[in-house]
């Protein structure tokens, strides 16, 4: 981003002065039959400006915050309405950043697209169309910006009427029992210490557990050997038929014992033979939001899948669990394998998972939608509870030519993980609280080097004291 570019916030007074003026224009307001569909779910864009404008910033409701886009065309934002909906009107507010030629856009599945709108002469400001189509999917797809930077909505909002709304109990779901209820976000910013709070995590070092076994107890739960290859890590027992009760009766390669947790990713191949992490991988407990002593623990049995083997790249690049893509010796940002690697380096590669659970399922037959990602270090209003961010930092033993090397998945962007949580709940509490809550740059003990002075959570034999 221009750092001389002016951070422009549209204040409330403007917003009002232009739908006023969209108003007496022509320009149908929302009926107040309309129901709003779109806040607080799942979006993706072509592309993000920076850390700051991710996707979800225009469907969570705050005009404070946005999406933005690189500065090219074209350019898109979709969200996912969850279920199939009768789509009457689109609320576009834009920053000053907006489309001067842009269609509005509805899809059954994410990939086949039916224009339900479309024009070259738009001026920005707040724009409200209304429209006649269904989908579940509703996409802003922006050919002609009309500034030299990208496209920025402070709001993307869907009106309607859901047609096949999604379920909330039924096959597929698990229910938290007992559930979290009556929690609000945190929206506080913790106070300044001294010294300064810089981290608050803890890592769980575990090493390869069960190789090239082509079971997902999540996806295919019962089905032994029906998935692509993965490699398995943490509980020893892993396999097609794992449930809450054989991990926990299970063994683990992890430092903390009470770490029986499975966690599994794609097998990475060069040509046909597998390539295994050597040693201990980190996998680390973070916080996802700014109030991090807001954070509590994962309840026992919650499951979930980061990232999809079915990405595209662009999909692996802008998704909101993304750090840095594939490493290498010095290259980095790669969103694919690199095709060398410099002989004697390692491939490497960091991914984040969502941090914000609904409180009310351990699992959802998508294996996603009771998990979310923070908006700007904030968990939506759908999703309150802030839990741990596991991070994977994995790291494979190959190099130089790279172009035989990919996952069990395809291509590096289908790269995604599972996490089956199975941790001994007062070990995983201890760490949470003296290490995330407590602002702390933790090892597996729950030892900060750089603070020795605020000890451990954990003995040396790494269980509680």
């Amino acid at each position: 981003m221009d750092p001389h570019r002016p951070r422009r916030i549209l204040v409330l007074g403007a917003v009002a002065a232009l739908t006023a003026t969209a108003v007496l224009t022509g320009v149908r307001a929302a009926q107040a039959a309309d129901t709003l569909l779109s806040q607080n779910k799942p979006a993706l864009a072509s592309s993000t400006e920076n850390g700051g404008a991710p996707a979800a910033g225009a469907v969570d409701g705050n005009p404070a915050t946005r999406w933005g886009s690189v500065w090219s065309d074209p350019q898109w934002l979709r969200v996912d309405l969850g279920g199939t909906a009768t789509i009457t009107s689109v609320k576009l507010t834009w920053e000053a950043a907006y489309a001067r030629a842009f269609q509005l856009q509805t899809s059954a599945d994410g990939n086949n697209w039916t224009t339900v709108y479309s024009t070259t002469t738009a001026t920005g400001g707040t724009q409200t169309v209304p429209v006649t189509g269904s989908g579940r999917y509703v996409r802003m797809y922006g050919t002609q910006r009309g500034t030299g930077y990208g496209y920025s909505l402070y709001e993307f909002q869907v009106y309607g009427t859901l047609t096949s709304a999604p379920p909330t109990s039924g096959p597929g779901y698990i229910m938290a029992d007992p559930p979290v209820t009556g929690v609000v976000p945190s929206t506080a910013v913790p106070p300044a210490t001294n010294p300064p709070t810089t981290h608050h995590e803890f890592q769980m070092n575990c090493s390869v557990s069960r190789s090239n076994l082509n079971d997902d107890p999540i996806v295919f739960p019962g089905l032994p050997g029906v998935s692509h290859s993965h490699t398995f890590m943490g509980n020893t027992t892993t396999y097609a038929g794992t449930t809450l009760a054989s991990l926990r009766g299970g063994n683990t390669s992890c430092i903390t014992p009470g770490d029986k947790t499975g966690y599994w990713m794609p097998t990475l191949l060069n040509g046909t033979t597998a390539v295994q992490p050597e040693g201990q991988q980190v996998i680390y407990y973070k916080t996802g939001v700014i109030d991090y002593r807001s954070v509590r623990p994962f309840p026992l049995g919650l499951r979930y899948l980061v990232g999809s083997p079915t990405s595209t790249l662009d999909e692996f690049r802008n998704h909101p669990g993304a750090v840095e893509g594939f490493e290498c010796g010095d290259l980095s940002f790669n969103w694919d394998i690199p095709a060398n690697c410099v002989a004697g380096t390692q491939l490497n590669v960091r991914f984040q998972a969502p941090s914000c659970w609904n409180g009310l399922h351990l699992d959802t037959p998508d294996h996603k939608s009771h998990m979310a990602y923070p908006v700007l270090g904030v968990c939506p209003t759908s999703h309150p509870v802030a839990v741990p961010m596991i991070e994977f930092k994995m790291a494979w033993p190959v190099s130089g030519n790279m172009a035989n090397v990919r996952f069990s998945s395809g291509r590096g962007f289908s790269f995604h993980y599972d996490v089956f949580n199975a941790f001994d709940p007062p070990t995983l509490a201890a760490l949470t609280t003296h290490c995330i809550n407590g602002g702390l740059q933790c090892d597996p003990r729950g030892f900060d080097l750089y603070k020795p002075n605020r000890g451990a959570a954990l003995n040396e034999n790494y269980e509680r004291p």
